[in-house]
């Protein structure tokens, strides 16, 4: 597909996605130089909260997609961050939404994280209107893709809410989000980590070269495609869990739901989940590059390897010290030190080939994958009720 001229994807249907998920690594170039421009301000709001409190909770949110993003993120930044400072939650705007009682405070000074493509999702717009009238020091930090959407323009004006505006390519087109998603994510990796500036541009560079090898290699996902499946499942650990259940809503996205999914963590896969996998089951396992986490998603799959049911096992991995022998979409040595909440964007480039390599299979186009209308690009027709 990343090789086809658009006479030939346009008939198809994958024109716009096709393009959206080769553009990534470019896109994440032009998301660190951003934020190198902005370096001073974020800073600067930062520690305009950590002067007036001395505990602030920070929740991620979003809706589908841009949930998931808070997901991949928050177990490396809760592990690298001052929680004595900074009390890390990922809750999904349709969660706050519905309960907000249970998460907004009064008397916990609170930052909403929120991701959004559009920042027109009713959800996304309702969550910050309930933290408002719940929250007596309430901040906000938004990361959207859209520069005239309902939350960038709630944004100006407000010193109290930072607006980081994502490249302009990652403002998705398609259906599904792709370059929002993987752009979101690092923008709050990079906002959140202590690492040095010049860290951070190596680890993007790292990534980046990840990404154009994924590219580079369709033909090793076109094989897998090209067995028989019904179903594909995602396997990962801590960020790469969150990152795992990205993967699995892309399939069921482009190809409307024909190809049904599942994912779970590498150690929690075998408490039930496991009787999701027959012989027409693609297995993917994205393979942590901290060593003790490592092994127990090798674990895994050696076990689905010696159970010899599923169709195709397949592991998305870095070259280490110890590998799986079996199938492997492996990258070279020099990504072992990525942390794998950066990993994360360089493996959904996989995630999001499958997704579009099993949309044309089963006949469905990209770019369109719900022409009924059951399932938009921004979300329909929800009721805010009012909250009192």
């Amino acid at each position: 597909m990343f090789t086809l001229s658009q006479e030939k994807l346009v008939p198809l249907g994958a024109a716009i996605t096709t393009a959206e998920i080769k553009q990534q690594p470019d896109l994440w170039a032009e998301t660190y130089a951003l934020y190198k421009d902005k370096s001073s301000n974020i800073e600067a709001f930062l520690q305009k909260l950590s002067e007036r409190h001395d505990r602030v909770r920070v929740i991620f949110t979003g809706a589908g997609t841009s949930a998931y993003v808070g997901e991949t993120v928050l177990p490396y930044l809760k592990e690298k961050v001052d929680e004595r400072q900074w009390d890390l939650l990922s809750i999904p705007t349709t969660t706050l939404v519905s309960n907000p009682y249970q998460f907004l405070k009064a008397d916990f000074p609170t930052l909403l994280v929120s991701f959004a493509r559009s920042g027109n999702s009713p959800e996304s717009v309702a969550a910050v209107e309930l933290a408002e009238q719940l929250v007596k020091n309430f901040y906000q930090l938004t990361i959207t893709c859209a520069k005239d959407g309902e939350l960038a323009k709630r944004a100006k004006g407000d010193e109290n809410n930072l607006l980081l505006l994502m490249p302009e390519g990652a403002n998705d087109q398609g259906f599904a989000m792709t370059g929002s998603y993987s752009c979101m994510a690092l923008t709050a990796l990079i906002v959140f980590d202590p690492l040095l500036v010049e860290e951070k541009g190596a680890i993007v560079q790292t990534i980046q070269r990840m990404g154009e090898s994924v590219i580079s290699r369709e033909d090793y996902i076109q094989k897998i495609i090209n067995t028989d499946f019904e179903r594909i499942i995602y396997l990962g650990s801590g960020s790469l869990e969150g990152l795992a259940r990205e993967a699995q809503l892309k399939v069921l996205e482009l190809t409307a739901g024909k190809i049904v999914t599942a994912f779970d963590s590498s150690l929690g896969f075998r408490h039930g989940p496991k009787s999701f996998v027959n012989e027409k089951a693609l297995v993917f396992v994205f393979v942590s590059n901290e060593p003790y986490t490592r092994k127990y998603d090798l674990d895994i799959l050696k076990e689905l390897q010696q159970d010899d049911i599923a169709n195709s096992i397949c592991a998305i991995s870095v070259d280490g010290e110890t590998n799986y022998d079996g199938n492997t979409f492996l990258f070279d040595s020099d990504a072992h030190a990525v942390p794998d909440a950066y990993l994360s964007l360089p493996f959904i480039m996989i995630g999001q080939t499958v997704s579009l390599l099993a949309s044309i299979k089963v006949g469905n186009t990209p770019d369109t994958p719900s022409p009924t209308g059951t399932v938009n690009r921004v979300v329909k027709g929800v009721t805010i009720h009012e909250f009192k």
